[in-house]
């Protein structure tokens, strides 16, 4: 079955809208049937009519037909070339990592999550890898801190859990002088609100378990480069360790971008209305969310994002661990778990949730203190979130 002739004219243009790509880029009708949603393709391996003689698929490690698809919509929709998935977020990043060598040097931001914290500092530096941690918010700092044997900058924007923003374009510039990638997470941003390949990004990361999935049922992660050679070796690395999702994991991702754009144009208008609330409390102290004037990045927020975003935190005045305890436990709407980006709401303690693993005095030092508070702003009713968050507060 073929595309109709104005489709696939869009698509190799590549002149589709966002929404369009969410629901069509990277998948065709299947060809055996007809089938308009992409089949599972739940196969560990395919039948050769000789050796070497397949249909471009050998073993599911290697590629599935499956993954093929939401790899190639991953790609498109982040204006790249190459999407490459894997079993987790960590995952994709470790896979990145793989790329250095012993006394290569990494510089990332001060504030970035626990998780890729632990995956640099407690598996990569033992085996050679040198990290520095900067307050990317400057790029001055970048600058200093990047040295001849720098090979990647790693960026998260906006960050996690403190909103911090980075210019991505301006670090770009820093890290193509001095001969280094860049790499980004965009998780919290989604390639809805920011595509940073088209701000010189050479490889882009998300959690895909968070908005991509978007359903709270998948843990998976993914990478997005342009360049052929890139590609290439990050290829081999997936495929050699291993680290891949499964079909029915994939196919709960290529659903869930089919409603990508809706979904995260809620969570900016849910958190544009959670954000002016929180900031009228008296019981709130500070409160990190880019789309508020007062932001200290706004202008780079509004300059490389089409929009702010779900994500929110912030502190309570007093600054007292029980009254952080209290809220966490006192919402209805907001369930208090681990992850983010899902149609419902959820509310975290970054300090001993997320941002575990950072030593106390670093993670005071970027800002995450003992009371933060995390906000998942979800998909509900603005009205009804706001009423759990004011009986919460009290």
């Amino acid at each position: 079955m073929r595309l109709p002739a104005t489709f696939a004219r869009l698509q190799r243009q590549n002149t589709m809208r966002f929404g369009t790509k969410a629901i069509h880029a990277g998948v065709e009708p299947d060809p055996s049937t007809g089938a308009i949603m992409t089949p599972i393709f739940q196969t560990s391996t395919y039948v050769q009519a000789a050796p070497g003689d397949h249909k471009g698929y050998e073993y599911s490690r290697t590629h599935n037909p499956t993954r093929t698809a939401l790899q190639k919509a991953l790609a498109a929709l982040e204006n790249g070339k190459h999407g490459l998935c894997f079993a987790s977020g960590m995952a994709s990043i470790d896979a990145v990592i793989k790329l250095l060598a012993p006394g290569d040097e990494v510089v990332s931001t001060n504030d970035l999550y626990g998780g890729t914290y632990r995956l640099f500092t407690r598996i990569f530096e033992g085996f050679g890898v040198k990290f520095r941690f900067v307050d990317m918010t400057d790029p001055a700092h970048v600058a200093k801190a990047i040295t001849a044997r720098t090979k990647l900058v790693w960026v998260e924007t906006p960050t996690n859990p403190m909103l911090n923003i980075i210019d991505i374009a301006a670090i770009g510039a820093l890290a193509k002088k001095a001969g280094a990638w860049l790499g980004v997470d965009n998780t919290f941003a989604s390639p809805y609100l920011q595509t940073p390949l088209d701000l010189g990004a050479d490889i882009v990361m998300h959690s895909v378990t968070k908005y991509l999935g978007g359903h709270s049922d998948v843990v998976m992660g993914a990478l997005v480069v342009k360049d052929d050679v890139l590609h290439e070796r990050l290829a081999f690395i997936q495929n050699s360790c291993g680290a891949t999702p499964g079909p029915q994991d994939c196919f709960l991702v290529l659903r869930g971008l089919k409603t990508l754009h809706l979904r995260v144009q809620r969570h900016c208008e849910n958190g544009a209305v959670i954000a002016e609330f929180l900031a009228a409390h008296p019981k709130v102290d500070k409160l990190y969310w880019p789309g508020l004037p007062t932001h200290r990045n706004h202008d780079v927020a509004k300059k490389q994002m089409r929009g702010f975003g779900g994500m929110i935190s912030f502190t309570l005045k007093g600054d007292r661990m029980d009254d952080a305890t209290r809220v966490l436990a006192s919402t209805k709407l907001f369930s208090l778990a681990e992850s983010l980006g899902g149609v419902e709401s959820l509310l975290g303690h970054p300090a001993s949730m997320t941002h575990a693993s950072i030593p106390r005095e670093e993670r005071l030092k970027s800002g995450v203190a003992d009371t933060l508070i995390r906000l998942s702003v979800g998909l509900e009713d603005k009205e009804d979130l706001i009423a759990d968050l004011r009986q919460a507060l009290g």
